[in-house]
Protein backbone atom coordinates (compact mmCIF):
# COMPACT_ATOMS: atom_id res chain seq x y z
CA UNK A 1 0.00 0.00 0.00
CA UNK A 2 2.64 2.35 0.77
CA UNK A 3 4.54 1.68 -2.31
CA UNK A 4 1.76 2.12 -4.40
CA UNK A 5 0.73 5.23 -3.09
CA UNK A 6 4.17 6.96 -3.20
CA UNK A 7 4.83 5.94 -6.71
CA UNK A 8 1.35 6.79 -7.47
CA UNK A 9 1.69 10.46 -6.24
CA UNK A 10 5.45 10.26 -8.20
CA UNK A 11 4.24 9.40 -11.21
CA UNK A 12 1.17 11.63 -11.25
CA UNK A 13 3.39 14.92 -10.83
CA UNK A 14 6.23 13.64 -13.10
CA UNK A 15 3.02 12.80 -16.16
CA UNK A 16 1.75 16.48 -15.11
CA UNK A 17 4.97 18.08 -15.40
CA UNK A 18 5.62 16.39 -18.90
CA UNK A 19 2.04 17.45 -20.25
CA UNK A 20 3.31 20.93 -19.60
CA UNK A 21 6.23 20.73 -21.20
CA UNK A 22 4.33 18.99 -23.92
CA UNK A 23 2.16 22.26 -24.07
CA UNK A 24 5.61 24.11 -24.53
CA UNK A 25 5.88 25.81 -20.78
CA UNK A 26 9.81 26.21 -19.88
CA UNK A 27 10.92 22.68 -17.89
CA UNK A 28 11.53 25.03 -14.43
CA UNK A 29 7.44 26.42 -15.29
CA UNK A 30 6.17 23.25 -16.07
CA UNK A 31 7.42 21.05 -13.05
CA UNK A 32 6.67 24.11 -10.47
CA UNK A 33 3.22 24.06 -12.02
CA UNK A 34 3.23 20.07 -11.55
CA UNK A 35 4.04 20.12 -7.91
CA UNK A 36 1.39 23.03 -7.26
CA UNK A 37 -1.69 21.27 -8.99
CA UNK A 38 -0.48 17.90 -7.15
CA UNK A 39 -0.05 19.35 -3.60
CA UNK A 40 -3.62 19.32 -2.20
CA UNK A 41 -4.58 15.60 -3.80
CA UNK A 42 -1.55 14.51 -2.28
CA UNK A 43 -2.22 16.04 0.73
CA UNK A 44 -5.50 14.87 0.99
CA UNK A 45 -4.89 11.74 0.18
CA UNK A 46 -2.11 11.73 3.27
CA UNK A 47 -4.50 13.22 5.76
CA UNK A 48 -6.75 10.79 5.03
CA UNK A 49 -4.64 7.52 4.87
CA UNK A 50 -2.90 8.75 8.16
CA UNK A 51 -6.49 9.52 9.87
CA UNK A 52 -7.43 6.07 9.19
CA UNK A 53 -4.60 4.64 10.95
CA UNK A 54 -5.50 6.49 13.95
CA UNK A 55 -7.99 3.62 15.66
CA UNK A 56 -5.85 1.19 14.77
CA UNK A 57 -3.02 2.89 16.81
CA UNK A 58 -5.40 3.60 19.85
CA UNK A 59 -7.15 0.29 19.85
CA UNK A 60 -7.48 -2.10 23.07
CA UNK A 61 -8.77 -5.33 23.11
CA UNK A 62 -7.72 -8.70 22.20
CA UNK A 63 -4.90 -8.58 19.27
CA UNK A 64 -4.77 -4.80 19.66
CA UNK A 65 -0.65 -5.30 19.70
CA UNK A 66 -0.64 -6.66 16.15
CA UNK A 67 -3.68 -4.24 14.89
CA UNK A 68 -0.68 -1.12 16.50
CA UNK A 69 2.18 -2.30 14.95
CA UNK A 70 0.16 -2.13 11.29
CA UNK A 71 -1.10 1.07 12.43
CA UNK A 72 2.32 2.81 13.14
CA UNK A 73 3.94 1.36 9.76
CA UNK A 74 0.73 3.34 7.47
CA UNK A 75 0.67 6.29 9.74
CA UNK A 76 4.79 7.00 10.07
CA UNK A 77 5.27 4.96 6.37
CA UNK A 78 2.33 6.98 4.43
CA UNK A 79 4.15 10.59 6.23
CA UNK A 80 7.42 9.81 5.07
CA UNK A 81 6.54 8.56 2.01
CA UNK A 82 4.13 12.06 1.34
CA UNK A 83 7.19 14.02 2.01
CA UNK A 84 9.35 12.00 0.13
CA UNK A 85 6.93 12.56 -3.03
CA UNK A 86 6.28 16.18 -2.26
CA UNK A 87 10.42 16.95 -2.07
CA UNK A 88 12.33 13.90 -3.43
CA UNK A 89 10.37 13.22 -6.57
CA UNK A 90 10.62 16.79 -7.97
CA UNK A 91 14.52 17.48 -7.00
CA UNK A 92 15.03 13.99 -8.52
CA UNK A 93 13.62 14.92 -11.82
CA UNK A 94 15.19 18.57 -11.86
CA UNK A 95 18.74 17.19 -11.36
CA UNK A 96 17.76 14.09 -13.88
CA UNK A 97 15.94 15.99 -16.77
CA UNK A 98 17.02 19.32 -16.44
CA UNK A 99 18.82 19.19 -20.06
CA UNK A 100 16.13 17.18 -21.89
CA UNK A 101 13.32 18.63 -24.25
CA UNK A 102 9.39 17.82 -24.24
CA UNK A 103 8.80 13.91 -23.84
CA UNK A 104 6.71 14.65 -27.38
CA UNK A 105 9.41 16.91 -28.92
CA UNK A 106 10.65 14.19 -31.18
CA UNK A 107 7.08 13.41 -32.32
CA UNK A 108 6.23 17.43 -32.85
CA UNK A 109 9.20 17.55 -34.87
CA UNK A 110 8.11 14.83 -36.91
CA UNK A 111 4.43 16.15 -37.77
CA UNK A 112 5.95 19.52 -38.91
CA UNK A 113 8.39 17.52 -41.43
CA UNK A 114 5.36 15.83 -42.31
CA UNK A 115 3.38 18.80 -43.03
CA UNK A 116 6.22 20.37 -45.46
CA UNK A 117 6.43 17.70 -47.38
Amino acid sequence: MLIGLAAKNGILIVEFANQLRDRGQAFEQALIGAAKQRLRPIVMTTFTTITSAIPLVLASGPGSESRMVIGVVIFAGVSVASIFTLFVVPSAYYWLCRGTGSPKAIEQELDKLKQQS
